[in-house]
């Protein structure tokens, strides 16, 4: 499985959060159990204040798996994904 750093990001003006419906959804979509059935783990998420930017920790067997299950938040912006390495690694390997 490979870590994967992910960056959402919509125009305020097309918040989700803004919409109860929207929103609840896409929260249930972060859900552990909606991604283990992407065949995704989520080590993390947070949204960057004031930001309408969200910052995701996923993992998956590849980045195809993660760009299917981050469709929904396509639809309201712009979603980056880069694969990443924890730090451990990145020092047993000697750089980034």
């Amino acid at each position: 499985m490979t870590l994967y750093f992910v960056r959402h990001q919509h125009a305020p003006d097309q918040c989700p959060a803004k919409d109860p419906q929207m929103g609840s959804m896409l929260l249930q979509h972060l859900s552990s159990e909606q991604a283990n059935r992407f065949g995704i783990h989520v080590h993390g998420d947070a949204v960057l204040d004031g930001a309408h930017t969200l910052v995701l920790i996923l993992e998956a067997d590849s980045q195809a798996k993660v760009e299917e299950y981050l469709q929904p938040f396509k639809q309201v912006g712009l979603v980056e994904v880069f694969p990443a390495s924890p730090c451990e690694r990145v020092i047993e390997r000697r750089g980034c």
